[in-house]
């Protein structure tokens, strides 16, 4: 060997033994590029891959999987990325070989995706195909969802809505249409959807939602199989905020309301609620609405007419807390009463003035809790959002996502919008 030679080796040795001092990493400096068939670009393995697809640009029925297979004996598949516009995965299964991938989840119907087939040929170096293509649409029916509340501030008992159109009973359907719809919020928290029935789901966190936060609702539904004939449709997404934590405690016993806002009471305010016979439900109730004026009769919850009982009153600044017609409102005929008898037909009175401020301080979604009132709990659903009175180990087992779903019997009949005082 020549002197040159020699020196060369030792040049490259001591190259070698300097890069082993300051990392590990060094290691790699002591190799070619060219040596590593991993350093270079990956190759064109158009030729070396059969998609079912045929060219890039074609059709493809849905109801099929998607399959990859390597040809001529050449190489060897590694991987396969499929993704669709929306970002939706599909799962697939490698055969040991390398020689063939397959889809094991269902494609979308009506929707653009990308394959990424990632190769290695007889010498270790890496190639490429990329594939386009179009899922036909679906010639069935689609199901919609409609989200709720609008969008818009609300307080930190808001639940979130989910309104189907076509009803869905079986389980796995079910977590089907459920893990297309994506709840997320800034700051996160942890949160779940509930099956009211085959058609209504809620969502709500394992507590309440944090003040001033950001949420963000979408269905990734479309173009997903449901069941034959049946596949996901678009949906509008929907962004809410929440405002202040506000929080009101009414005290049947007491005969007080206390009013807290961010953790800190700002107001203590005299009440009547409901007498025998009338009692207020007891548990946590979600504001539905403010109405500025209602005009509440006895006949709407079955007083008759001329009765004892009966009356036909103006009522101002009232926050309706129930669809069957429980409210916070103006009630000075009770004034006398209010901070020592409960004497309502199942609302919560006070004067006028309290009335206003408590109108005028409080949002669709912010929260009433009425403790020691003799009455019947609120019911979780059916009546307004009585959602935070079901336990949470509950509430999870509703869900089909987190197998916990069972079968729902749906919520009471809608109750009729009866003003009750």
């Amino acid at each position: 060997m020549s002197h040159r030679a020699n020196s060369s080796k030792r040049r490259i040795a001591m190259t070698c033994a300097l890069t082993l001092t300051p990392l590990a990493a060094g290691l790699t400096a002591c190799g070619s590029d060219s040596a590593d068939p991993l350093a270079s670009a990956p190759y064109d393995a158009s030729s070396q891959v059969a998609v079912n697809t045929g060219d890039d640009g074609g059709t493809v029925d849905p109801d099929k999987p998607l399959e990859v297979t390597a040809k001529g004996g050449e190489g060897k598949i590694t991987d396969v990325t499929a993704v669709d516009a929306a970002g939706r995965h599909v799962a697939g299964e490698l055969s040991a070989d390398g020689g063939k991938w397959h889809s094991t989840g269902a494609l979308a119907a009506g929707v653009r995706y990308t394959a990424e087939v990632s190769t290695e040929n007889e010498d270790g170096e890496p190639g490429r195909r990329t594939i386009e293509f179009e899922t036909a649409p679906a010639d069935t029916k689609k199901i919609g969802v409609t989200f709720g509340p609008d969008s818009g501030t609300y307080g930190v008992g808001q639940p979130i809505t989910a309104e189907l159109s076509h009803k869905i009973k079986d389980p796995e359907q079910r977590k089907i249409v459920e893990g297309a719809l994506k709840v997320t919020s800034t700051p996160k928290v942890e949160g779940a959807w509930h099956w009211v029935d085959g058609k209504e789901l809620h969502y709500r966190p394992k507590s309440y939602w944090p003040a001033h936060a950001s949420i963000s609702v979408r269905s990734e539904l479309k173009g997903l199989k449901v069941r034959e004939g049946l596949y996901g449709g678009a949906a509008k997404p929907l962004k809410l905020k929440t405002g202040d934590r506000v929080e009101a405690i009414a005290d049947g016993g007491s005969k007080q309301m206390r009013v807290v806002k961010n953790g800190e009471t700002v107001k203590s305010i005299p009440i009547t609620t409901g007498k025998a016979g009338f009692r207020t439900r007891t548990g946590t109730k979600v504001i539905l609405g403010l109405e500025s004026f209602v005009r509440m009769r006895g006949t709407s919850i079955g007083i008759a007419e001329g009765s004892s009982e009966s009356y036909d009153l103006p009522v101002r600044w009232a926050t309706r807390l129930t669809w069957s017609g429980e409210y916070v409102h103006g009630a000075p005929w009770s004034v006398g009463s209010q901070g020592s008898a409960n004497v309502s037909h199942g609302c919560t009175g006070m004067n006028s003035a309290n009335a206003k401020w408590f109108f005028d301080n409080v949002k669709q979604g912010d929260l009433v809790t009425h403790v020691n009132t003799s009455g019947e709990k609120m019911a979780p659903f059916g009546n307004g959002f009585g959602d935070w009175n079901m336990p949470w180990k509950e509430w999870q087992e509703g869900s089909a996502v987190l197998d916990g779903q069972r079968e729902g019997s749906g919520p009471a009949a809608a109750a009729r919008l009866r003003p009750q005082v």
